[in-house]
């Protein structure tokens, strides 16, 4: 993610400290005496507050004293409401950032506009400009995901191993830090076959009964996947507005090399293009594309919700985008080079059924040309997320 990198530039900018409480000497000092860690009025920056979260009493006590905002900037590798309720002492008195792996613009140094263009702006997303991505480099990028360790890595096997013990640590580490695990050596069993579910909708029972685990329990266990950034899911948009809308939620996981690695599947078995290949590419590649509208949509502050749809007469939509004043975009993503008038049909049956909210509809393809269909509904090449605007 690069959280600790970020703190750093923050540090370095602002003339701040840093407490690295990874650092096994550094956090048994902070839990022998939290109020002295960040004694003064400087800027305080704390790397991973959730291994000594009594921190977080003595910075409320400092927040009493003086309450102006931007005396302490905190990362952690899990969300805030997966700590246990005594150390949450700092509810309503933070804001939250989500940092996401690197989007594929952030690694070329380009910042992406897409979204933004698409809400505001639709018709300036379709361009003369033809695509020359290939599908093996679409594959390329989905394996080698957003993590800057993973994308330095010297060769596609090192990524892989890095990705695996990722995983793993997380699983050792982060989650049975949160939680006392009554069947925790089923819990990588289960990533596995929720992995198997990316881009479709959630089935926790189906998971539950191939690891042989309760309903209630694969349940508890997902959430904590979720709280420490694996997996999340995507809930049904407009479930109480549009009563034929189905309002299970999709699962996604969060970064697409992880699911590469979980499922096993590397650029040369996508490269193959059998139907099981073709199947698990097109999953790959939905939630690698939604995975980046996701970034783009955490740097704007009209998004207000992110969702998908998909109604009982089979019209389907990836990813709905909420604007602030109600106004809908919607994407549809496909594994193929061409676009067919049945790709089309969820984002036409969404502009019915929503009317004047709806601003407009995206078929994101592997095709070359990025052209429209009228009425608000456009097909653009999948790289064109993270092409800049002209």
């Amino acid at each position: 993610m690069g959280k600790s990198t970020l703190l750093h530039q923050i540090v370095e900018s602002r003339h701040g400290e840093l407490i690295d409480l990874d650092d096994v000497a550094t956090r048994d000092a902070v839990n022998a005496d939290p109020s002295l860690a960040i004694d003064g009025d400087r800027l305080v920056c704390v790397d991973e507050y959730q291994k000594a979260p009594v921190i977080l009493d003595a910075i409320k006590a400092a927040l009493n004293q003086v309450t102006h905002p931007g005396r302490f900037v905190l990362t952690g590798s899990a969300r805030h409401d997966a700590l246990p309720p005594a150390a949450q002492a700092l509810t309503g008195r933070l804001a939250t950032v989500p940092v996401y792996p690197l989007s594929q613009g952030e690694q070329a140094g380009i910042r992406e506009d897409f979204l933004e263009r698409a809400i505001y702006s639709p018709t300036s997303v379709v361009s003369r400009d033809v695509s020359s991505t290939t599908r093996d480099e679409y594959v390329e990028r989905i394996c080698r995901g957003g993590f800057p360790l993973a994308i330095a890595a010297s060769s596609d096997v090192a990524r892989r191993r890095w990705l695996r013990d990722y995983v793993a640590l997380t699983l050792e580490r982060d989650v049975r830090e949160l939680s006392n695990l009554r069947q925790g050596d089923k819990l990588t069993a289960l990533l596995g076959r929720l992995a198997g579910q990316t881009a479709q909708i959630l089935n926790v029972a189906s998971a539950a009964r191939a690891v042989d685990l309760e309903p209630v329990t694969a349940e508890s266990y997902l959430r904590l996947l979720e709280k420490v950034f694996l997996v999340y899911r995507l809930e049904a948009w407009g479930k109480t507005l549009i009563s034929r809308t189905v309002a299970k939620p999709k699962l996604h996981v969060l970064d697409s090399a992880v699911a590469a690695t979980l499922l096993r599947l590397t650029p040369a078995k996508l490269a193959t293009r059998n139907a099981t290949a073709s199947s698990e590419f097109g999953h790959l590649l939905e939630t690698f594309v939604v995975g980046e509208l996701r970034k783009q949509a955490s740097w704007i502050d009209a998004v207000t919700g992110l969702g998908h749809w998909r109604s009982h007469d089979g019209g389907e939509v990836d990813l709905v985008v909420e604007t602030e004043d109600g106004g809908l975009v919607g994407f549809e993503v496909k594994a193929a080079s061409r676009a067919s008038a049945h790709d089309v049909k969820g984002l036409r049956e969404l502009r019915r059924a929503v009317k004047d909210n709806f601003i407009a509809g995206y078929v994101l393809y592997l095709g070359e040309r990025t052209y429209s269909l009228g009425e608000g509904i456009h097909v653009v090449a999948i790289d064109r997320l993270w092409t800049p605007g002209t």
